[in-house]
């Protein structure tokens, strides 16, 4: 049997193999500490946990439309009203399962063959997969310590090709925490004026901001960026909710909203009704609290990490300013971030995802969404090995 050609093109999720790796150590019976899953370590909020068991009761456990149910799909509108004052109406949202699923059925409907996406690295591993699966060009833009790993609205122009389709923009970023502010997005906003660019905005973290900074949204910046602007969101980090599977996207253009649908229509069909049911709970803003509890503790476990990471001879580590990683610079140690996350999972029983995986090498993105103790114990032993070398 021979597999597909596309799937050549397709790398497996280097962030998923150490975690599920650092997990069967672990069941091994060997003393691991991993900190390399994009997943809070908290639980559901106990409100939203009811708000499923209660649509289960009441029997909403069927087919759904497609791009979700009115109530859901009401409930984004009313949250990117309040939370940016943006307008949308019911035919611009699709939920889908998950931002990742958005993104692919984003890329699958968009991209033709030789079509360029604009992508600042380091960056999360999906997007350039992604983008090679749908026959597009992932088009890098190199970014580092010195500018917070955030790109220029003049890098951006440079980057810019007739065959440009699409800017992908995260912020907060996985795996930096590189937060871009008003000022930043309205320049870049202003270099893709007269074009037929697509934004992508993958807004995930919006809600895990730090040092009391405001989360600006790159649709809210200019009509001309919220009319180019596609965005991608969900609940999986903020309101901890992974397993939940629930992302969706949010564009006045309807011409792409109805080919989701129609894509989305043949291959998964509808979210699973009963989440979409929870979700409205989380998008009402009745676990805010919870939010701000899960928050300002990743904001503690921020600052400790940073602290304890730039005491240590040879590394350093540009402070976040929002999602829950670190990505900490290691080029003076060794280039190979690669042989150094080996190393150190086998000699000192730690997992971090090396930088090479976010295409940024001579770094590792280290995720501090676990408890405190092992933060501490974790980066005690990160430093042991670095000293050994």
């Amino acid at each position: 049997m021979k597999i597909a050609n596309r799937m050549e093109n397709l790398s497996p999720s280097v962030t998923m193999a150490i975690t599920a790796l650092a997990r069967d150590l672990k069941d091994q019976g060997k003393d691991i500490l991993s900190f390399s899953a994009g997943e809070p370590d908290f639980n559901t909020p106990e409100v939203i946990k009811q708000s499923a068991i209660k649509a289960i009761q009441d029997g909403y456990t069927k087919y759904t439309a497609v791009e979700g149910i009115i109530e859901t799909k009401q409930a984004i509108i009313n949250k990117l009203k309040k939370d940016h004052n943006l307008e949308y109406q019911l035919d611009h949202i699709v939920v889908s399962n998950g931002a990742k699923h958005s993104l692919f059925n984003l890329f699958q409907l968009l991209i033709e063959k030789g079509d360029e996406v604009i992508i600042p690295a380091p960056y999360w591993v999906t997007y350039p997969e992604q983008v090679k699966y749908s026959d597009g060009v992932p088009v890098f833009i190199e970014t580092d310590d010195s500018t917070e790993f955030k790109v220029t609205a003049q890098q951006v122009k440079d980057a810019i090709t007739p065959k440009t389709k699409i800017l992908l923009l995260n912020t907060p970023s996985n795996p930096t925490g590189a937060v871009y502010t008003r000022a930043e997005l309205e320049e870049i906003g202003e270099v893709l004026k007269g074009t037929d660019i697509l934004v992508f905005s993958d807004e995930m973290y919006e809600k895990i901001m730090y040092d009391g900074e405001k989360f600006t949204a790159a649709a809210e910046v200019s009509h001309d960026m919220f009319m180019r602007t596609v965005t991608i969101n969900g609940l999986s980090k903020a309101v901890a909710m992974t397993g939940w599977r629930f992302g969706y996207i949010a564009t006045p253009k309807t011409e792409i909203i109805k080919a989701m649908i129609k894509l989305q229509g043949q291959v998964t069909s509808n979210v699973n009704s009963i989440t979409q049911h929870a979700a409205i709970t989380a998008l009402e803003g009745h676990a805010d609290a919870d939010i701000e509890m899960m928050r300002v503790e990743f904001e503690k476990r921020r600052n400790v990490a940073i602290e304890s990471f730039n005491a240590i001879e040879g590394i350093s580590c540009v402070k976040p300013q929002g999602a829950f990683y670190l990505f900490v610079n290691i080029k003076e140690v060794t280039p190979d971030s690669m042989k150094f996350a080996a190393e150190l999972l086998e000699e000192k029983g730690v997992a971090v995802v090396p930088g090479l995986a976010f295409g940024t090498e001579g770094y590792f993105r280290f995720s501090f969404a676990t408890d405190l103790a092992s933060i501490e114990e974790g980066i005690r032993r990160i430093k042991d090995f670095v000293e050994s070398k």
